[in-house]
């Protein structure tokens, strides 16, 4: 028996398949996907939020992480002052900020990249 499958073992073609049967191929082609596929889109995505961020000015109507909807007052290196109503400020993270404010109910930079995604 052992005989048998030696021989079989020695008649089988040494090739393995050619380059595309080549495990590191497929390994490098997945790495390849995911980074066009989610790594890129992530990083353009990160770059267009700090663009907004640095080029925030008083004035400007934002809405933060959690949701509060205020106008910038005032500004630090990385602290916002944002008035929700008259006489009421908070001072929020510049990072806190997820967009500017529309008055539609959603922020104005987050829409445009769920537009394109769609």
């Amino acid at each position: 028996m052992t005989q048998f499958l030696n021989g079989l073992a020695q008649a089988a073609p040494a090739g393995g398949g050619g380059f595309l049967g080549n495990p590191i191929f497929m390994i490098l082609a997945m790495f390849a996907i995911m980074y066009f596929l989610v790594l890129r889109p992530q990083s353009k995505k990160a770059k267009e939020h700090q663009k907004m961020l640095s080029e925030l000015k008083k004035g400007d109507d934002v809405i933060t992480q959690g949701g509060i909807i205020g106008k910038i007052s005032g500004m630090k290196d990385n602290e916002l002052t944002l008035q929700v109503q008259e006489g009421v400020r908070l001072r929020v993270a510049r990072s806190a900020v997820t967009g500017l404010y529309t008055g539609g109910g959603a922020a104005a930079t987050p829409a445009k990249s769920e537009a394109k995604a769609s």
